[in-house]
């Protein structure tokens, strides 16, 4: 990899906001490998950052030099559509009061954890980072898309306006430790995890996958992500985002496959087609960050073992997750 534009030093005060979500967590366990020693978190039930008072007190208090956003409402398909108000309103909230802070208290550099939902439906593919705002947005995941386009703009505009330091990437579909196995809310991979795991555990004959399968999809492991994140805070300065994934796809059919030999599931897949596929298509361009000097490590199919296999340690892996939940 190349050398770092400005690293961050290993005694630097970071502040991981969402430590306890599937980026977050991962994020915090990369800066652990990278021997970051002054790591600064609250829980939600510490530090709700829907509030600014309390935000500005937190930052009063603690004083943090870096800080990674990686809080966020979050959920599936059917979360995003249940619960609209909510997406829009958390994360927005979210997003500004952090944002704000950071300024305010002169946090040297931020970086927003986005999502790559705020591509147009119908963006072409691979999507490139200038496909942003140039199409309709999926109808299914709209206001979150909405609210995180936002974040990326409020980023800008500190950028702009008070020469700020703050950075937004946009990971592909993330799995791994620390994902939402909840088979209503939950994103596919986990529920398909879950999924397969209890039609083995029961014997069932067939398992349904929703949707008809066709739709394609790139996945990346979480930690992978985390590792792009810490390679980005030293080595991306832009303002303009930049794509986190594998610059691979796989069709959602073919990923059930793949999930049902990982778990070792012996039935049959059955398509619900009465639920919905959602975008048809989301592909990373993912060449910006890869002439960086980073790239994806972890292969799908390993990925999803050691995911499976985290599963099967958890304690609440019956019935775990929230219709909508907050990382924080």
């Amino acid at each position: 990899m190349n050398a770092p534009v400005h690293a961050v030093p290993k005694n630097a005060r970071i502040y991981v906001a969402g430590h306890r979500g599937l980026v977050g967590s991962a994020i915090v366990r990369a800066l652990k490998r990278h021997s970051f020693t002054d790591l600064i978190a609250a829980s939600s039930g510490e530090l709700d950052l829907r509030d600014q008072t309390r935000v500005s007190r937190f930052f009063t208090s603690e004083k943090p030099e870096y800080v990674y956003l990686a809080a966020a409402r979050v959920g599936g398909i059917v979360a995003n559509n249940t619960y609209e108000a909510d997406f829009i309103y958390d994360n927005l909230m979210i997003e500004a009061n952090v944002i704000r802070a950071a300024h305010k208290y002169n946090v040297k550099k931020l970086l927003f954890i986005g999502s790559t939902c705020i591509y147009p439906r119908l963006a072409p593919q691979p999507m490139k980072e200038e496909y942003l705002l140039t199409g309709s947005l999926e109808p299914t995941n709209e206001s979150y898309a909405v609210a995180k386009i936002a974040g990326v703009k409020l980023c800008q505009a500190f950028n702009r306006q008070y020469g700020a330091r703050y950075i937004s990437a946009l990971p592909t579909n993330l799995y791994g430790p620390g994902d939402s196995f909840d088979l209503e809310n939950g994103h596919v991979l986990p529920v398909l995890i879950r999924k397969f795991h209890e039609g083995k555990i029961r014997g069932a004959p067939s398992v349904a996958v929703w949707g008809t399968g066709e739709p394609f999809r790139e996945f990346c492991h979480v930690d992978d992500c985390a590792e792009a994140c810490v390679y980005l805070m030293s080595n991306y300065e832009s303002g303009e985002i930049i794509n986190i994934g594998v610059g691979k796809d796989i069709r959602i059919g073919e990923l059930a496959e793949l999930v049902k030999k990982v778990v070792g599931y012996k039935g049959d897949i059955v398509f619900d087609t009465a639920r919905p596929d959602g975008a048809p298509r989301k592909l990373l361009d993912v060449s910006k960050i890869n002439a960086l000097g980073w790239t994806a490590k972890i292969p799908l199919e390993d990925g999803i073992r050691k995911t499976y296999e985290w599963y099967l340690q958890t304690e609440n892996h019956r019935g775990e997750g929230t219709a909508a939940r907050t990382s924080a």
